[in-house]
């Protein structure tokens, strides 16, 4: 178990179950695992060498997704070894390694389709109690500070059997790809998402990750 995207002092970070010897777990039984576990995302190692994962919500399987791709490349190069692609079913997902952290590039049309709705100010991110208008798959943001690039949001993928998301890298690939530059977001309690615009049209996102710990799981 792990903290994905957490700030420079180890705080905040999205919780992550990942499974690197992925195969011991039946396909059958995957989703029933994602959904007894409970965690936004939950990634079954398949072929660790070759950086192949599947990765499943509470309630489906997923193409992409962020904070898994981000945390199961640092839980790589930690456990095992550091790779230069993870493969998942949208494609395959360029690695980055620097300082400790891990760092993916992907297109955004193999991130879900999140709406993306912009606030005044940060104070009315905080004051949310759901999300925006009702919608299942959304997230809200406000400019901290224009000039840097720093960005308060809040993420909600009521659609995927997840209230709010801690940190949530897919909805920041679409949103940095919107902007267009470069940009720091800071979500959910204390979360922190980088992302950058890359060439042809990938977005680059990373951030550290913190190895929470390990427990043994018996399928049930």
């Amino acid at each position: 178990m792990l903290r994905v995207f957490c700030d420079d002092d180890g705080s905040g970070g999205n919780p992550l179950a990942v499974f690197l010897d992925g195969t011991e777990v039946p396909p059958s039984a995957r989703q029933s695992v994602a959904a007894d576990l409970g965690l936004s995302e939950t990634v079954f190692v398949d072929d660790s060498g070759r950086g192949e994962l599947h990765i499943f919500t509470p309630a489906v399987e997923m193409k992409f997704a962020g904070h898994p791709t981000v945390g199961t490349a640092w839980l790589l190069a930690r456990e095992r070894e550091s790779v230069p692609t993870l493969r998942v079913p949208a494609g395959e997902v360029r690695v980055r390694y620097e300082g400790g952290a891990s760092h993916v590039a992907a297109r955004p049309e193999w991130a879900p389709d999140f709406e993306w709705e912009r606030l005044d100010s940060p104070a009315d991110v905080d004051a949310l109690s759901g999300p925006p208008g009702g919608h299942d798959h959304i997230g809200a943001w406000a400019w901290l500070d224009e000039a840097t690039g720093t960005v308060r949001a809040r993420v909600f993928p009521v659609r995927y059997g997840i209230d709010e998301d801690e940190a949530t890298g897919a909805a920041a690939v679409l949103l940095c790809a919107r902007l267009g530059r470069e940009i720091d977001i800071h979500q959910g309690r204390g979360s922190r998402i980088r992302a950058r615009p890359l060439d042809e049209g990938y977005i680059e996102i990373g951030g550290r990750s913190v190895l929470e710990d390990v427990r043994e799981y018996t399928v049930p």
